[in-house]
């Protein structure tokens, strides 16, 4: 069975993506994007846990702010952002937009709708391993209901 990220790319539906948006800085290259592609592994072992004999519905995949923020398709997608706002364009636009769902003082914060209206997500730290730990946070908090989220927004 594939993987949901081993699909052939000239194949993608925007439509079908959940999207980990890391920055297109050297900083967040070399701290925030091993980060997301860890949390895009954990959230294809849900995907495939909750369908081990089908393709699963949603894909996710790994993408830079740059991308994320110029093309209007992939701003439609369930979206996790990873990496603070110096380093991350997303991650400073959502910064006034969502609120706070978790936060340890002066070294992490998770921001997400907890009513989970929005599908996104914001997990930054003060440096990379404080981000690695927001993204930590947010799996052991939100993220089984930010993909069941995400289910349900899918097949509506």
């Amino acid at each position: 069975m594939p993987k949901p990220h081993d699909h052939d790319p000239a194949q993608i539906d925007s439509e079908a993506l959940l999207l980990i948006v890391v920055g297109a800085h050297p900083r967040a290259e070399m701290t925030d994007r091993p980060v997301a592609y860890r949390l895009r592994d954990r959230i294809t072992a849900w995907l495939i846990s909750k369908f081990p004999e089908d393709d699963p519905p949603l894909t996710p995949m790994v993408v830079t702010d740059l991308w994320y923020l110029n093309d209007n398709a992939l701003r439609r997608c369930p979206s996790i952002s990873v990496g603070g706002p110096g380093v991350n364009a997303f991650s400073a636009y959502l910064g006034d937009k969502l609120p706070s769902a978790f936060v340890v003082d002066d070294r992490l914060m998770v921001q997400m709708d907890l009513d989970l209206a929005e599908l996104i997500a914001c997990c930054w730290g003060v440096d990379g391993p404080a981000t690695a730990d927001a993204v930590e946070a947010f799996v052991n908090r939100y993220l089984d209901d930010f993909l069941e989220a995400a289910m349900r927004t899918h097949t509506a």
